[in-house]
Order: C-alpha cells, then sequence, then structure tokens
C-alpha cells in the first residue's frame, strides 16, 4: 500500500524542534462545542499530515452574522458558509513590529524561534447543523450527526490550510479520499 498523500504546502518549511499547538475558541451560542474534543482531532490531523516542529493553528467556531460578514469580506458571498480557512502561505520573518510607522523596538529572537503560523479554520455550527437535517431529511440521505459534521469541517478546513483544494475534480478526489480516511483515523 503507498503512504497516503499528504496536504503540507511545499511553500511551509516548518522548524524541525518544538510542539504543534491547537487553540481552539467558541464565540457563539447556538450549538454546543466540545473544544477540547475538536483540539484533540485537530492535533492528530496535523500530526497525520507530517506537521512537525513548532507551530500553530487556530479553530474558531463563530456565529451566523460573524460568518457571513467573513464570507462577504473573503469570498464575496452573502450569507453564513459552513467554513471558511486562512492559510498563512509565507514563513514568518523576523524584523521590526508590524506597526511600519518608525524604527519600534527590534525582534529579538532569531526566526527559529517563532512558530510556523499555519493559519485559522472558521466554522459556523448553526450552518453545521442545518447541513445535517437538510441531509436527514432527503430521500437518499448519508445520515450522520451533528458531530460527525463539525468533524469533517475541522478536518477539511485543516486541509485547506495545508494547501489542498477542490476546485477541480483530481484535486477534489484526493482531499475526499484525504477526509475520509482521516475521518476514519481520529473521528469514527
Amino acid at each position: 500500500m503507498t503512504e497516503p498523500q499528504r496536504a503540507v504546502s511545499k511553500r511551509r518549511r516548518l522548524p524541525d524542534e518544538g510542539q504543534v499547538a491547537v487553540f481552539v475558541a467558541d464565540e457563539q451560542h447556538a450549538q454546543p462545542v466540545d473544544a477540547g474534543r475538536w483540539g484533540r482531532l485537530a492535533e492528530n490531523v496535523l500530526h497525520a499530515e507530517g506537521i512537525r516542529g513548532d507551530a500553530e493553528l487556530s479553530v474558531l467556531f463563530v456565529d451566523e452574522e460573524s460568518m457571513s460578514e467573513l464570507n462577504k469580506r473573503f469570498l464575496g458571498e452573502d450569507g453564513p458558509t459552513d467554513v471558511l480557512a486562512f492559510p498563512l502561505e509565507d514563513d514568518v520573518e523576523a524584523g521590526r513590529w508590524p506597526d511600519g510607522s518608525s524604527s519600534g523596538p527590534p525582534f529579538r529572537s532569531e526566526p527559529t524561534e517563532a512558530p510556523m503560523l499555519l493559519g485559522d479554520v472558521v466554522i459556523c455550527p448553526a450552518v453545521a447543523a442545518r447541513n445535517v437535517a437538510g441531509r436527514v431529511a432527503g430521500p437518499a440521505s448519508p445520515g450522520g450527526t451533528y458531530e460527525d459534521e463539525v468533524a469533517l469541517l475541522v478536518v477539511h478546513g485543516i486541509l485547506h490550510v495545508l494547501g489542498m483544494d477542490h476546485a477541480e475534480a483530481a484535486p477534489a478526489a484526493l482531499m475526499q479520499a484525504r477526509e475520509r480516511d482521516l475521518l476514519d483515523r481520529f473521528h469514527r
């Protein structure tokens, strides 16, 4: 059996040492969110995708209004969506503080000491719950629970952050296969 394709972008160079950190925040009240559970899933997925060293990922659960604003601002689409991914494509470079207005205090650590900021995954639990309800109502429903949907969105968002996409048929098939594999291993 061949090794599954990893989603890691070739543009990133991760530090050799350190620890992967996942930060989870729940900023909505429409649906229950087990931040610890989704943080562990994200850590397992990152590890399975070959992420090692000092790296950080954020997973944020937001309400429909916040997701609508993000969807409009970044994709030009109206209304909330279920998941958005914001990869940080470039390595973090040491230098001045980002205010740009003066010479400011120097950044005093070496570039290898800064964690690699992988990006952010933003999920709207209210939309996730509607996705499940809509599927359950259909005649050929694949079923699934709210937790299954959130797990899929966490994995899907992480794969996007790591460079996978589904805009074309072949990459979409690879991404869906990887999602199934990761969900089988770490969620089901």
